[in-house]
Formats: structure tokens, sequence, C-alpha cells
């Protein structure tokens, strides 16, 4: 559609043109079953009219606390066919979370997943006067819930609004504009409670817009989506398969992430920095095993694919001895993690943290593309992104269309367009705070153009650590260097206001005990084992390793190891695997203070 005024105009098109073609791909038991873009719209207007029977007008708030299956986005199109704002709210958060984001938003309506979600809003049923009614999508988890008033399994909505919901959609279809409000979506909150991003249905055009003048998203291609729908980043991938046609494949969970892929043998894939350093580590494990001729013709691969991946970021010609040897190097190394990865993606997309440039490259001489982009929910997802003509590693790419960028004078990026958010629901002053009189954003990320255009990321504004000495220290890219070691899980620099750097460093579980028992270091336990003074110094020199591609000032002089990894059940990671900063430090606080002890 040439200029659609709304997300359901490009839903509806997509459904005419394309009909009995495979639309959404998901999983019931052990097959891959699909829905046309038929079946999808008739599902779509039978939860229109359910939804309506059940008393949702337009601009009221419906929300979705589940993970991300074919249901979510058959709701997130139901609740916009009603003219309605959807709340996403990832499936990891607590209780208190969950009643916090329903509260603030008035929602009279959530979707959940299972029991379990369900239950954590019953808590706290008495502090939320607004909601009427939840909708489980799981119907065989339900139970003794589908009993008790306002619970609804989702096929019991299916029937109630069955062939009502048709003149409601075809109604908003033609009213609803690029002005309307399509979603209200919560920062994940690493510095405090979330805030609600008012988002409009002109915001998502304008940014599905940019990314299909700039990325290739032939129709034909399927993509897996495992990211959470409550992430901007997944939310615009799916508006964007509603205009471009390409089908979605929904992952079972994160745990299944690597057989899912194996499965569908995407073309596309969306995601976020950890997923590759996980990867990453995965192939340096297998490594560590390894003869010494495995390890030298790794190498050997590593450096014939670094020297391509070089030649064509630039547009050099590759020589034909080059060329014969990466045959080679591909055939012996790098197809089997191709072949793991499905064997034909054609590119992955990054973006929601910073990327570490050592992966990049890893990724680049194995023969992978990997995009990176930057944005942030108020941005609706990207505002600049690498394409596969205008590459350049270490860089999130370059400035979609329509959207403007400029460097504050204390190096704070600041962007305007219509992919910036109208602002934050029911916070006046922190909407001021954030956006300028005439429109500029303060992203809260300091950052520089190179000569080329590209932009190159270098820390949130206010990670920023200066030390006692007065250094201005960059954390995220001190962390993304260490955790490069395949040893090493998770890190965290501290130092604000301090005489130096310090650390606290989690350890990839597998990786150490192939290493303890490799070394035959002897332990009753891991947390043992953790503590074992030989595991200790290995790590301090391999944080020494990596010190000396730092300054003096950015260096480690302390570190803990602790005994668990960091994770979004304990508190120390958001849903989308960044690091709270905030809450980390206080929870280790005693530990972080016993560094700086004299």
């Amino acid at each position: 559609m040439e200029n659609p005024s709304n997300l359901l105009q490009n839903f509806e098109n997509s459904c005419r043109l394309r009909g009995k073609a495979p639309c959404l791909r998901f999983k019931e038991g052990n097959k891959w079953v699909s829905l046309n873009w038929n079946e999808v719209y008739s599902k779509v207007l039978d939860l229109v009219g359910g939804l309506a029977k059940l008393g949702i007008k337009p601009g009221d708030r419906v929300g979705i606390f589940s993970h991300t299956c074919y249901e979510w986005t058959l709701a997130d199109l139901a609740i916009l066919g009603c003219a309605a704002i959807t709340v996403p709210i990832y499936e990891s958060t607590t209780a208190d979370g969950v009643a916090y984001i329903l509260q603030n938003s008035g929602a009279k309506i959530v979707f959940v997943q299972n029991a379990l979600q369900l239950e954590k809003i019953k808590s706290h049923l008495k502090n939320l006067p607004e909601l009427s009614q939840m909708i489980i999508f799981t119907e065989s988890e339900a139970g003794a819930f589908l009993n008790q008033e306002g619970v609804y399994a989702l096929s019991q909505v299916f029937l109630l609004g069955s062939g009502g919901g048709e003149s409601i959609f075809k109604t908003h279809l033609k009213t609803l504009n690029k002005n309307s409000d399509a979603s209200f979506v919560y920062t994940s909150g690493t510095t405090g409670p979330p805030k609600g991003a008012i988002l409009t249905h002109g915001n998502f055009l304008a940014e599905i817009n940019g990314l299909k003048t700039m990325l290739d998203f032939p129709s034909y291609i399927e993509n897996l989506l495992f990211l959470p729908l409550a992430h901007i980043l997944a939310r615009v991938v799916q508006f964007a398969q509603m205009e471009l046609g390409f089908v979605q494949c929904y992952a079972e969970s994160i745990d299944k992430l690597m057989d899912n892929i194996s499965e569908v043998k995407p073309h596309l894939m969306a995601s976020v920095p950890r997923i590759f350093e996980k990867i990453h580590t995965r192939v340096m494990n297998g490594l560590e095993g390894g003869s010494r001729f495995k390890k030298a013709m790794f190498n050997w691969a590593v450096k014939v694919g670094s020297k391509r991946a070089e030649l064509k970021l630039q547009k050099k010609s590759i020589p034909l001895s080059l060329m014969l040897a990466w045959i080679l190097a591909y055939r012996l190394v790098f197809s089997k993690l191709h072949k793991r990865m499905g064997g034909r993606i054609d590119y992955f997309i990054s973006g929601g943290a910073p990327f570490a440039k050592d992966i990049g490259d890893f990724f680049q001489a194995a023969g992978f593309t990997i995009l990176e982009g930057y944005g942030l929910t108020e941005t609706t997802a990207a505002i600049t992104v690498n394409t596969k003509k205008e590459l350049k590693i270490g860089t999130v790419g370059k400035m979609l269309p329509g959207v403007e960028i400029k460097i504050a004078s204390d190096g704070e990026i600041l962007a305007k367009g219509p992919v910036v958010f109208k602002g934050y629901y029911q916070l006046p002053e922190d909407t001021k705070s954030a956006l300028t009189s005439d429109g500029w954003f303060h992203t809260g990320d300091i950052g520089e153009f190179d000569n080329d255009g590209f932009l190159k990321i270098t820390d949130r504004k206010k990670d920023i650590i200066v030390t006692a000495a007065g250094k201005n220290v960059a954390p995220q890219n001190i962390e993304s260097l260490i955790k490069t070691d395949p040893m090493i899980s998770q890190v965290m620099v501290h130092g604000d206001k301090r005489k130096f750097l310090s650390a606290l460093v989690t350890l990839n579980k597998d990786q150490l005990l192939h290493y303890a028992q490799a070394h035959h270091i002897s332990f009753q336990n891991y947390s043992d084992l953790v503590k074992n003074e030989k595991v200790y110094l290995l790590i301090k020199g391999r944080i020494e390793e990596k010190n000396k591609q730092l300054a003096k000032y950015e260096t480690i002089k302390k570190f803990a190891i602790l005994e668990n990894d960091f994770s979004i059940e304990t508190g120390e990671l958001t849903p989308t695997l960044k690091v709270k900063r905030k809450f980390t430090s206080e929870k280790y606080k005693n530990l972080i203070d016993q560094f700086y002890q004299e």
C-alpha cells in the first residue's frame, strides 16, 4: 500500500493480496503448523468482535502479558482493530511490576499466557479497579480459573465475537490515522519504575518505511521471532511482516532457540547481542578441548575469513587464492556453524544493547552478516542501521530516511523525526525532560559520527564513570571487551568517584567445569570451584590480558567472581538481558565497597 494512514490498512492489504499464502508458523507438539493470511484475518476479526462484546471501545487500553507466540500477534492486531491501545508486558515481569503497568495504563482487559501470569495479576486485583476481564491463551492451563468471573479462554472470546468483528474493523480501518495512539510501551526500567512511551500508528509506519527503504525484505523469506514482543524491536518486526508479507515463525522459547533455528532454517532473525555472545562462547567452548591441529585449523580459517570480510566491506575484489582458501575454510570449519544456524541466513539484525566489535568480526569472518542498528523504545526502535551495501563493524550504521540526529555539546545523541514518540503516559515532567519544545528527543546515549556518516555509540550518558582523577570512562566498552573471553559470562564495571576501576564477574559454568576437569582441579561443588585460588588466578590473568588493550585509567585493578550468573529471575538483568546497574550495585554494595577499603 502506497501511503497507509494506520497499521490496520497494511494488514488488511496483505491479507487481500496474499490470501492462502502462509503467514504465521508455530510449533504444536513436535510439528510446525501454519496459518495463511485468510485464516489470520478471520481470527483477528472474530477476536475484534469478542473484545467489543467484552466492552472494549476506541482509546481503551488492553494488556498482553505473555511470551512471544502467534496468539500475541492475533491479540495485538485485534486490539488495534478495536481502535484500542496495546500495552505489552514482559512475561518475566514480577507481580508488583505487572500491577504497576496495568494500574498506570488503566488497562480494562489483559491477555495472559498461562495460569502463572494469571496468579500474578489476581494477587493485585484489589488495586486494579479498571481491570474487568482476563483472557488466557493456554486453555489447558486455565483449570479452575475458567469458572471464575471475568476469566475467559481465548477460544471463548473467538466464539463470542464470531461474525461480529468485521464492521468494527472496517470502520476503524478508515477512521484511525497516523496520530492515533497504537501502544503504550513501558521501558524495562534499568534505573527506576517503567514509563509508558506513547507510540502512534504513524510512529510504527515511519519506522517500517525507513527499514524497508534501507534493508532487503523479500516476501519469500522466513523470519524466526524469539525476542519478547514486549520489546520494541520484535514489535517492529511483527508490524513489518504485516506490510511486507514474509512468513513469521515463532520460536518455542529461548531455551529451544537453537533447535528451532535448525528446524525453521530462517532467512532473517532479529536478536540482541547477548545471543550472539552465547553462540560465540559455544563455538569457543567446542574448541577448548580440541587438538593442537584443530585449534590451528580454526585460527587459520578465522584469519582467511577476516581477510575476505575486510575486502568485501571495502568493496574490493577478492584474489583467486583467497577465494579458494575461503572455500576450504568454509568447508572444513564454518560450514558446521552455518548448518547449525539453518543454512539459509541472509542476515541478522542486532539491536537493544552495544555489540562487541570482536564478536561482530568473528561472525563476519565466519561468513555471516550482522546488521547492527541503534534506537530506543521512544524512537520506535531503529534510528540508524547498517545495511548489506553500507556496513561498518563497530558502528550502528547511518540514519533512517526522515530521521534527524545531532550530537549535543556534551556528546549526547539527540533525535528528531516521525519515529519519535509522543511522550510518557501521565508523566508531563518526564516528557518535558526527554523532549525539547521543537521535538528533539534526548536519548541519554553518548556517540559520534565518523567521516562517512556512520554513528558510533560510546556509552549511556548516565552510565559514564568519572574517576577520582576526573577521567571519563565508558564501562560498556570495557565490559564488552572482557566478555569476549569464553570463560566469562557477565561483567559489571565500577569506579565512579573512585581511584580505580573494579568489576563484578560471573563465569560460564560449562566452560569452567570443563577447565577444572582438564586441569585436575578438585572441588566438592560449583560454589567451592568458583572460590578456588587457581580459578581466581586464571581469571586474573585473562583480565590482565584484556587490560593491555585499554588505557591505563580504564584497566580493572580489582575484581570479584560471583557464584551465580546474572539473570532476569534474580533481578540483575532486564528482559532484554541488559544489566540493571542500579539494582546490581545495591545488591552487591558491601562487596564493591571492599574493593576500595584502604
